[in-house]
């Protein structure tokens, strides 16, 4: 047990106080006890730090004063941390007393596993899954597989095209290799971008189903659908395929693109966003000169025919996913 590797727990935190004890007792209390906690908090103003402070000394806080967002908050916890592995995980979560030790397995497995996906079952139903890895499509939709749907449906690991960072170990020599979560984005997809940025170097994503979290969702943003989550989330539907695909790529894939974007304002447009939508994609497309697009290389070449066969899979499974 010595030579254990110790995993680095991070958290990032706003005004999530209310959650923050049975979140904290689940890591704690985990089988695996080879854990350093870090928890970022985004300038909360609900008196987390005080909490945390008064009554987890283990725990290292680290504070930013003012709102930064996910990526930002989960890039600080990555830069502190020395260890081998890195477990994000969202504070409104609830751990299955071996999801770590199963993440860890899974990951294990083999060199080219960059990250695995818990499988994360709704906290407040849990007889409805939450997430069972996310997938994404050629009309730049993406799928947060399961959701709603028996766990029972969900129990055989598999590969996936991206981990959810609200429940996910990754290995830190790749985060290193191929850069930190992408902070323009803010919040939302960062952990889409972050795996196919893995993907195009030829490294794999999977789905890890004996390491079960709950996840009550909507924790910070408050809810499924508001009106800055959707316009983020549009923004970032922009970023992604801008920053991955190379220029080739993306104009084969652009009439697609802009259809699967209309679909979805219309989606939005029904449940009374259809401007929030439309705002995100305007500044998704007038910022696109703050992005850093991946630069082409040929020596991935057969790594960018993978994502697109794996994106055209995608669309046509997407209502049995």
């Amino acid at each position: 047990m010595e030579n254990m590797p110790i995993i680095s727990v991070v958290i990032p935190n706003y005004n999530g106080k209310k959650f923050l004890k049975e979140s904290l007792s689940s890591i704690i209390n985990q089988n695996y006890n080879f854990l350093n906690i870090i928890i970022v908090d985004n300038a909360s103003q609900d008196g987390s730090v005080e909490y945390l402070e008064e009554n987890y000394p283990e725990v290292r806080i680290i504070q930013n004063y003012e709102n930064l967002g996910f990526a930002a908050a989960v890039n600080s916890g990555i830069k502190a941390s020395t260890t081998e592995y890195i477990f994000l995980v969202n504070n409104d979560v609830e751990l299955d007393p071996d999801c770590i030790s199963n993440l860890l397995e899974c990951l294990e497995k083999n060199d080219k596993i960059f990250a695995v996906n818990s499988k994360m079952i709704q906290y407040h139903n849990r007889e409805k899954m939450d997430d069972a890895g996310d997938e994404y499509t050629i009309l730049g939709w993406t799928k947060r597989v399961g959701y709603n749907k028996s766990p029972d449906k969900y129990l055989k690991p598999r590969e996936i095209f991206s981990a959810c960072a609200g429940a996910a170990l990754y290995k830190k020599n790749i985060l290193d290799e191929i850069g930190y979560f992408d902070e323009k984005f803010f919040a939302y997809l960062e952990d889409l971008d972050i795996s196919y940025r893995a993907r195009i170097h030829g490294y794999q994503i999977h789905y890890c189903p004996q390491a079960i979290v709950y996840h009550i969702g909507s924790g910070t943003s408050g809810s499924r659908y508001n009106e800055f989550k959707i316009k983020l989330s549009a923004r970032n539907n922009i970023y992604v395929p801008y920053k991955n695909m190379p220029w080739p790529q993306l104009l084969l894939n652009s009439p697609l693109l802009i259809l699967g974007f209309l679909i979805k304002y219309l989606f939005f447009l029904k449940k009374g966003y259809g401007s929030a939508y439309l705002n995100g994609l305007k500044e998704g497309l007038h910022s696109l000169e703050n992005i850093d697009k991946i630069k082409y290389d040929k020596k991935y070449l057969y790594n960018y025919l993978k994502i697109e066969w794996a994106l055209i899979k995608n669309t046509i499974r997407f209502p049995f996913l």
